[in-house]
């Protein structure tokens, strides 16, 4: 098998402040809302759940402490919307499921809701459609329709990122049958993954999705997508910037196009934390500079 060449996506919108996340406060003092309740409200709002991962077990499992009530990592995906949007930009699946992180310290009477605003996916993505304003509208429609004492605010200016957001492989067949290409790939992330603490909590054929709302067709071989998460990064940068929990665990897509001779793989890069959730703190930077490093070097290594 040929191997993989990275190809580092940047988007010069990237430089530019902006605020970044839909932030949510809802009263819960007695505990009523819950991650379930959550859930419930975006599946009849005509969205579809990938996962949805309780981490408050895990943080006491592995560092003997929370300092929540309620930490979980929500990804969705729109029936419709989500799939016309990986047809027409199939690099969209980097953010496709996407993520909404559920959290409340113990503390505190509120439980918050975080997740990207479509102008920060146009800016991961490095795309403008109209595609992604009709997401974020039945997003937050599901969200102000089922909470409606809600409280909605967008987070502060992001911090300037002039480093790529997106990491992407290519990986070109030359000939090769892409079923077998594909199978050593997926066999190769996931054993490759674990040895640097990473796991895999959901894996979807989104190919089946696809053609379950386009009359059976699809532009694509294949389209899988992975969820993939690090205990060490969300555990640390919860500690100061628990609105991070928008971008995890964060997708790894892998498709082969009908009309080329090539695999794709991607996911969108650690910097879009520090960025967009502001994180700066010494600890979290550094778990997640690794994270990064380690994710890269898995994808490099599986064809060597």
């Amino acid at each position: 098998m040929k191997k993989l060449v990275l190809m580092v996506v940047f988007s010069f919108s990237a430089l530019f402040g902006a605020g970044d996340l839909h932030l949510f406060e809802i009263q819960n003092k007695d505990g009523a809302i819950t991650p379930t309740t959550v859930e419930e409200a975006f599946k009849k709002s005509g969205f579809k759940i990938a996962v949805n991962s309780e981490m408050n077990y895990p943080y006491k499992k592995q560092f003997k402490k929370t300092k929540f009530q309620t930490f979980n990592l929500l990804t969705i995906y729109h029936t419709t919307i989500s799939a016309d949007l990986v047809k027409k930009y199939p690099e969209a699946g980097v953010l496709t499921p996407f993520g909404v992180g559920i959290y409340q310290a113990k503390d505190e009477d509120v439980l918050h809701l975080s997740l990207l605003t479509s102008e920060a996916q146009a800016k991961i993505l490095g795309l403008d459609d109209e595609l992604l304003k009709e997401l974020e509208q039945e997003t937050l429609k599901a969200i102000k329709t089922n909470f409606k004492d809600a409280k909605h605010s967008i987070s502060e200016d992001s911090l300037k990122e002039n480093r790529g957001l997106v990491s992407k492989f290519e990986l070109e067949l030359d000939g090769e049958d892409f079923d077998e290409a594909r199978e050593d790939l997926e066999m190769n992330l996931e054993n490759g993954f674990a040895p640097h603490g990473f796991v895999m909590p959901n894996y979807m054929n989104y190919n089946d999705e696809i053609k379950s709302v386009s009359n059976g067709e699809s532009p694509f071989d294949f389209y899988v997508t992975y969820s993939i998460c690090k205990l060490k990064v969300i555990y640390t940068v919860s500690l100061t910037r628990p609105e991070a929990s928008a971008f995890a665990p964060c997708t790894l897509m892998l498709y082969k196009k009908k009309d080329e001779d090539k695999i794709v793989l991607g996911f969108p890069a650690v910097y879009n934390w520090m960025s967009s959730a502001k994180v700066e703190d010494k600890d979290s930077k550094e778990v997640l500079l690794e994270a990064q490093k380690d994710f890269e070097s898995v994808l490099k290594n599986i064809t060597e």
